[in-house]
């Protein structure tokens, strides 16, 4: 009786081991990965200036990259002395039209004073008809010099938009950088042409991470979007742990990657799902990690 005690404490501590070890196996396996952005060139010319290296943190509308503008500001000059002279037209048709508007008052007057003459015979036909025909033509002088005017008024707002465009095109010479972030890969430097959609570096946000793993159909139900559960990584002291939400999964089944794990290693077809974390500074991009529910 005594030795069937004896050994029947060991086996109980045997068996709370091995009890707790199945219920601490994770669940599912992945990787860690961020939203990674790519800033790419929107206008074509020599980068004069690309300071940030390679891990420099990166303010959100920071300018990281200055490509040439000289041609563009060179064009802009261009096209406001263009404009300077459409102003300079306009206010001389304005000028004629104000001098005809004065000359026509004054046929006007002419013509009723000679209409008058003629009502008492001191003036001829041929007198109003000459007078007549010089209101017309000067008429017609006024009309052509309104649609001189809308003429060039049409290419003033022309003008005005190719040098909207030339500032835009300046303005965006000056790359600002979209997120805040970490600098992980430059693919241009300083003295280099860049062209538009042309990558110059990828930005990162490594304060949250993604941790995108797989799980099989049957544990499809310990899974929804907005779960809390428990993430682990290695660490050099060991495993460490952080909490995570879960905030998509796959629709779709997919052949299970070959790099991936799953607790059921026979099982053909898997599930994704991307599960939010907040970096402390732990967490590299490529790194393993273990979810569980």
């Amino acid at each position: 009786m005594m030795k069937s005690k004896r050994y029947l404490l060991p086996i109980l501590l045997i068996s709370l081991a091995a009890c707790s070890q199945q219920q601490d196996v994770s669940d599912a396996y992945g990787n860690f990965e961020a939203i990674e952005v790519m800033v790419s060139a929107e206008s074509q010319g020599r980068i004069v200036a690309f300071v940030p290296e390679e891990g420099a943190t990166l303010r959100k509308d920071q300018v990281t990259v200055v490509i040439d503008t000289t041609q563009l500001y060179l064009k802009k000059i261009q096209l406001e002395s263009g404009f300077s002279s459409l102003v300079t037209r306009i206010q001389t048709l304005d000028a004629q039209v104000r001098a005809s508007r004065v000359q026509m008052n004054n046929l006007e007057r002419e013509k009723q004073r000679i209409d008058k003459l003629a009502e008492g015979g001191a003036a001829t036909i041929k007198q109003q008809d000459d007078m007549n025909g010089q209101i017309a033509l000067l008429e017609a002088q006024i009309l052509a010099t309104e649609s001189q005017k809308s003429s060039v008024y049409a290419e003033r707002k022309t003008l005005e938009v190719q040098i909207r465009q030339v500032e835009d095109q300046i303005m965006k010479c000056s790359i600002r950088n979209p997120i805040y972030g970490i600098l992980l890969t430059k693919y241009k430097e300083a003295g280099e042409m860049a062209a538009p959609g042309q990558p110059l570096y990828k930005v990162a946000n490594l304060d949250e991470l993604i941790l995108r793993a797989y799980v099989s159909g049957n544990q499809l139900s310990s899974v929804a979007v907005g779960k809390e559960v428990r993430v682990r990584f290695d660490v050099q002291e060991g495993m460490e742990e952080c909490t995570g939400v879960v905030n998509w999964v796959s629709p779709r089944a997919e052949f299970t990657p070959k790099i991936i794990q799953t607790r059921e290693e026979r099982v053909n077809l898997v599930y994704a799902l991307k599960i939010k974390v907040s970096n402390t500074g732990s967490l590299k991009i490529g790194m393993p990690g273990e979810v569980v529910f």
